[in-house]
């Protein structure tokens, strides 16, 4: 076990709290600020937007909690809540609440394609639940980095039809690359939960990067809200 100081405030923490912090405000201030916007309009794009960084916000919520539990107790002696418990609970909340933030995204430009079909919210539940089970309940990462892998491939290539399908090319541009953006980072913070030794060296500048990408959104959010 880690000494009572370093039991009690692991140092590798605080860059954690400051970066999750960060992402979660940003997050649910735009979740926020959009709220009006959405109920002026009744817009379904905005509203699938809305609940996409709500859903960032849980999961950082959950990956700090899997890092600041992970410092705090030594899991070879705490087997069964890395697996079962606490912790692997928080994995499957944390692998859910990433993958339905994608899908809110998707869905968001997608909706107007797909609103007649067969493919709902409910859907998208039920393939962020599988995944999130999936990548919890199997022992090793590459389960779950292998179905990331293919929600991040299949996330950007339906991101690619709906720009070339755009009648505003300049702005589906802008959307394409902020969205590709947000998929890039996030798919590297899983990464980061699953095998937090393999970014060691480049943690910082993702870190810097996804603070940047979150701020520019909240920035034109409220811009564009008149704030």
């Amino acid at each position: 076990m880690r000494p009572p100081i370093e039991f009690l405030f692991p140092p590798e923490l605080g860059a954690e709290l400051m970066y999750s912090l960060v992402i979660i405000i940003c997050s649910l201030m735009i979740y926020y600020s959009t709220k009006e916007m959405y109920e002026l309009s009744s817009y379904k794009g905005i509203k699938y937007f809305r609940m996409a960084f709500l859903f960032f916000a849980i999961a950082y919520f959950f990956r700090y909690f899997i890092f600041f539990f992970l410092a705090v107790f030594d899991i070879d002696n705490f087997l069964w809540l890395s697996q079962w418990g606490i912790l692997g609970l928080s994995r499957v909340i944390f692998l859910y609440s990433s993958s339905m933030a994608i899908f809110y995204l998707i869905y968001s430009v997608m909706w107007k394609k797909w609103n007649h079909s067969k493919i709902k919210t409910y859907a998208f539940n039920f393939l962020a639940l599988i995944i999130a089970l999936t990548g919890s309940m199997l022992e090793g990462p590459e389960v779950s980095l292998f179905l990331n892998i293919i929600l991040f491939v299949s996330s950007s290539f339906v991101l690619f039809i709906a720009y070339q399908n755009s009648k505003n090319k300049q702005k589906g541009k802008n959307l394409l690359i902020i969205y590709l953006l947000l998929f890039i980072f996030f798919f590297l913070n899983i990464i980061n939960v699953l095998i937090p030794e393999f970014l060691q060296l480049y943690k910082i500048g993702i870190y810097l990067i996804s603070i940047s990408l979150f701020m520019t959104i909240l920035y034109k959010v409220l811009k564009k809200m008149g704030n």
